[in-house]
């Protein structure tokens, strides 16, 4: 695994959790030769804008981490919003980069891509195995299309053009620049505003949505971001031996979960609210239980470093420095 620090490389997604850590990564590896563009400059959803960028810019490589994201409440809310921005990037930004020739891509999804009701350690070949968690359906299709892309573009063009589009789906992700809107949040920066807000209040409880039952695997941003960096980099050979031609994906998780009444009794303890939790069992759980089998990549040299506590830590302090 060599990787060619001169590389012209393409952060899509560049301001987001996911892509500013990518950007971290690789200047910490010694790559300056990147490119990223605000959505004020580059709307990824416009076919002919992401043509003409490819086009004028011509990237050896892309990380295709932009993606419209959010909790189970966005998703209920804007569903149509996330199937049909999350399809247009992903076809316009894989198209486009075959058409000018990009040779190494990799493509970022979700592990809402398996079925709710799924075997646990999920491994990659659950995929469209069974039904899907109905809060995120039209979000987690839009990444099983961004898989199917990227092998399909393999299968027809592999050989032929030389290109080697890959996949990795990550469990839940936490960390620096995560968004904390009130609404449209994930689990870990909804509970840090939400126990923050109330430490401040001095609020004498906090209600947390759902039963506090589900259990879900979570994996510090800046772990993902060398997943990433790894991933893109091992050698065709040695990836084609770990994977399939249709289960071309690797999991990415931290290979441990934790019940959501256990994480929120974490996050209460660091942001030091003194009051009690109460949850809203009105409010759907999503996923009964949901973690990784992360073997494959751990085999092939990756594992996670920072554990949660840590990573809660690490995150709540960034929190407090841009609010």
């Amino acid at each position: 695994m060599n990787p060619d620090i001169s590389s012209k490389i393409f952060v899509a997604g560049h301001r987001g959790m996911v892509g500013s850590a990518i950007i971290r990564n690789l200047i910490n590896k010694g790559f300056k030769n990147l490119v990223y563009k605000d959505s004020s400059e580059l709307n990824l959803t416009r076919q002919s804008e992401v043509d003409y960028f490819f086009k004028t810019e011509k990237p050896d490589q892309v990380y295709l981490a932009a993606a419209k994201v959010g909790g189970i409440n966005a998703n209920n809310l804007y569903p149509a919003d996330f199937i049909y921005d999350n399809l247009m990037i992903e076809s316009n930004v894989i198209n486009s980069a075959f058409n000018y020739g990009v040779k190494k891509l990799l493509f970022l999804g979700s592990s809402c891509i398996y079925p709710k009701y799924c075997n646990q350690p999920i491994d990659e070949s659950d995929l469209l195995t069974g039904a899907l968690e109905p809060t995120n359906e039209p979000y987690a299709i839009s990444k099983i299309a961004g898989i199917k892309l990227c092998e399909s573009y393999n299968r027809q063009y592999g050989d032929s053009h030389s290109i080697d589009y890959r996949s990795i789906m990550p469990t839940n992700l936490y960390g620096t620049g995560d968004n904390y809107h009130p609404d449209n949040s994930h689990v870990i920066p909804a509970l840090i505003g939400r126990f923050h807000e109330a430490k401040l209040k001095k609020s004498p409880s906090v209600v947390v949505w759902g039963t506090g039952n589900a259990k879900r695997e979570f994996l510090f941003v800046d772990d993902l971001a060398e997943a990433c960096v790894f991933v893109m980099n091992i050698d065709k050979e040695i990836y084609s031996k770990h994977t399939e031609s249709m289960i071309s994906h690797l999991n990415v998780g931290y290979g441990i979960d934790i019940t959501i009444k256990e994480l929120a009794k974490l996050v209460k303890d660091i942001v030091g609210f003194e009051g009690s939790i109460s949850f809203d069992s009105s409010k759907p759980d999503g996923t009964p239980k949901k973690l990784l089998d992360s073997s494959k990549i751990n085999l092939l040299g990756w594992k996670p470093k920072v554990d949660l506590i840590d990573g809660l830590r690490i995150t709540y302090e960034n929190f407090l420095k841009s609010n």
